[in-house]
């Protein structure tokens, strides 16, 4: 099996090549593991460029080492679905996490108290030295039209992690330009606090997975998955309306930090065919706010950051429910605070006044949704030996 290895000096704290030269490829040549090209990425988009050269001058199935964060590994799915011009080999890659968030990698390799750094971010290269088995991966499959009357190709966006829109795209959006004086996860943290009064207004619909038959909500009540009140065999399509202060969906990961756990019950309760797993905030099921206005937004601010703070907390924001008194609570039986979705796919439909509504995230790649026009997302799954795989 031909083996590439590709990383991405500038990712996360630039620390790639150092911990290539040091940790990577001696741990290669320890086991008798002969890498057959060993490249650095130059610029952007550069890792999809190398590696379909490589696919090109190789035959079978290919292994990939790849020291990045979870954007390198999205521009490499991308590239070769837009440039491939021969069907691509089963790819399977050897992580080392090298990024920010690294989301993938730290859902597959959960992190525990006290674990050796090195040791940690070796776990995935280790897995392709003993041989042991991978995990293919769902990929969310985004596509924005046009308005119907100006007769545009669509544009695609594939993810292996996330797809997003409000609070969530804001945030990636307006942290990219913090990235050189804040190169770790706080400049996200800053980016969300400038964003925390946005919310978006949009149209949502929820489609159901093919296997379920049906839209699904997680009951915090009897800890399982149930089949959405609005879902049924006659119409399993969910219309949902907003506003939206947070709207996303993952494929493959139950966190996009290594504590941040958003869509924890894709590791509790895993799917079993390829599906989005959807999570929104809605502020207007809170009691205590009747209309979308500047004072009530405000006053929504504490409780979006006690919500999210519990994702921190073992996804425990899931949990959360609004009492009568506008606080929030884990008992009763109030409106929930986060609906969380599992389904196969979904559509968003922006209100064309609504420039923040238009901004939609892609494992961090921001794209814009023209006026008239909607992000439709959907959940796939390569089969008969294609696609991509991690050494789990």
């Amino acid at each position: 099996m031909a083996l590439i290895a590709i990383y991405n000096p500038i990712c996360g704290d630039r620390s790639a090549k150092e911990f290539f030269n040091t940790q990577v490829i001696p741990l290669l040549e320890q086991n008798g593991k002969k890498i057959d090209t060993l490249v650095t990425t130059e610029r952007a988009g550069h890792a999809g460029e190398l590696l379909l050269n490589f696919i090109q001058s190789n035959q079978g199935e290919i292994t990939v080492i790849l020291g990045s964060g979870d954007g390198t590994l999205h521009e490499i799915i991308n590239f070769l679905s837009a440039n491939a011009t021969a069907p691509i080999p089963k790819l399977q890659f050897a992580l080392v996490p090298c990024g920010t968030a690294n989301a993938l990698y730290a859902s597959v390799f959960p992190p525990a108290a006290g674990q050796d750094t090195i040791a940690y971010k070796l776990q995935s290269l280790q897995s392709y030295i003993n041989s042991s088995p991978t995990i293919p991966l769902t990929l969310a499959i985004a596509t924005l039209s046009s308005p119907p009357n100006e007769k545009k190709r669509p544009q695609v966006a594939i993810s292996s992690v996330v797809v997003s829109t409000a609070l969530h795209a804001a945030i990636l959006h307006d942290s990219e330009a913090l990235r050189d004086e804040m190169p770790g996860v706080e400049r996200f943290k800053v980016a969300a606090q400038n964003n925390s009064t946005n919310w978006c207004n949009s149209y949502v619909k929820l489609l159901p997975a093919p296997g379920a038959g049906r839209v699904q909500i997680y009951d915090p009540a009897t800890k399982s998955f149930v089949d959405h009140p609005e879902s049924d065999q006659v119409d399993p399509i969910v219309d949902v309306d907003g506003p939206f202060a947070y709207f996303l969906s993952t494929v493959n990961v139950d966190r996009l930090e290594p504590d941040f756990r958003i869509t924890p019950i894709a590791r509790t309760i895993p799917p079993v065919e390829a599906t989005c797993e959807v999570v929104m905030v809605r502020p207007l099921r809170d009691p205590a706010i009747s209309q979308d206005t500047l004072d009530a937004r405000t006053s929504f601010v504490p409780k979006l950051w006690t919500t999210f703070g519990a994702a921190y907390d073992n996804g425990a924001h899931i949990k959360l429910r609004h009492d009568n008194d506008g606080g929030l609570t884990t008992d009763g039986d109030g409106p929930i605070v986060v609906e969380y979705i599992r389904c196969g796919g979904w559509e968003w439909i922006p209100d064309d006044l609504d420039e923040n509504a238009h901004l939609l995230c892609s494992d961090g790649a921001i794209s814009r949704i023209e006026k008239g026009g909607r992000a439709v997302c959907s959940a796939a799954t390569p089969q008969n030996g294609a696609g991509f795989a991690v050494y789990a």
